[in-house]
């Protein structure tokens, strides 16, 4: 894969559920380093796209290529294996297992890329996490679930993480926490793709916004061409920030 090339590319995808059909010709690229955050109203198709990416979902036609490899239709497994990571909206921590086993978890059957980490390393970076090594998944908040969820993916060796509204029920301080840990993992060379009900908070992280409604692409662009674009906001999102 050469440089010019995206990290990740969706080319016409359509997928869905049975006769229903949820994405309707999604097309976006995701370069090495970036983030980029996929926003829209609920219900539009931004889990199913997630989904789609690890595999979760066949397309129906389209195709999606990670690092220059056709991975359409390949399982969940065999792409986490390639370096892909997905943190879903409900977080999926074990609730009988302590922080220290969760992570341990992690280990089997990802990727050895130069971007795995530790579980000690991920205890260090994550202070709530250290602190709270065993305590069981139920007795952790919301926020540190969270951490707890990002620190297993990279456990894993993502190099692409796909965050599903990783700051959905969080107090605003806990959501600047869990933001700020996104900007450092992308700035320690992790590339993100953000699902994020929050525009906020999604347009402070990204590097380029898509916008999906009703299962399409309506906008591609920078965060300030968005927030300039105010009949976009209102139309497609329903806010204006």
């Amino acid at each position: 894969m050469s440089d010019g090339d995206p990290l990740l590319r969706l080319d016409g995808v359509r997928a869905g559920y049975g006769e229903t059909q949820v994405l309707d010709g999604v097309s976006l690229d995701v370069n090495r380093g970036e983030t980029v955050a996929l926003i829209g109203r609920n219900g539009v198709g931004k889990t199913t796209t997630l989904r789609t990416i690890l595999g979760a979902v066949t397309p129906t036609a389209g195709t999606v290529r990670y690092d220059g490899e056709d991975v359409t239709g390949l399982g969940p497994i065999e792409t986490v294996r390639r370096g892909v990571g997905l943190v879903p909206e409900e977080r999926r921590v074990f609730p009988g297992l302590t922080v220290e086993e969760n992570l341990a978890v992690g280990r089997y059957g990802g990727s050895e890329t130069a971007n795995r980490r530790d579980p000690e390393e991920v205890l260090e970076t994550f202070e709530n996490l250290g602190r709270r090594r065993r305590s069981r998944g139920t007795d952790l908040s919301g926020g540190e679930q969270q951490m707890l969820a990002i620190g297993r993916a990279l456990v894993a060796g993502a190099d692409l993480l796909l965050l599903d509204e990783p700051t959905e029920g969080l107090a605003p301080l806990i959501v600047d926490r869990v933001s700020e840990l996104i900007r450092e993992i992308n700035e320690e060379g992790i590339t993100v793709l953000l699902v994020e009900q929050n525009v906020a908070v999604a347009l402070s992280l990204a590097d380029r916004v898509y916008i999906l409604d009703r299962g399409r692409v309506v906008f591609e662009g920078a965060p300030a061409e968005l927030e300039a674009n105010e009949s976009v906001m209102e139309r497609h999102l329903g806010v204006t920030v």
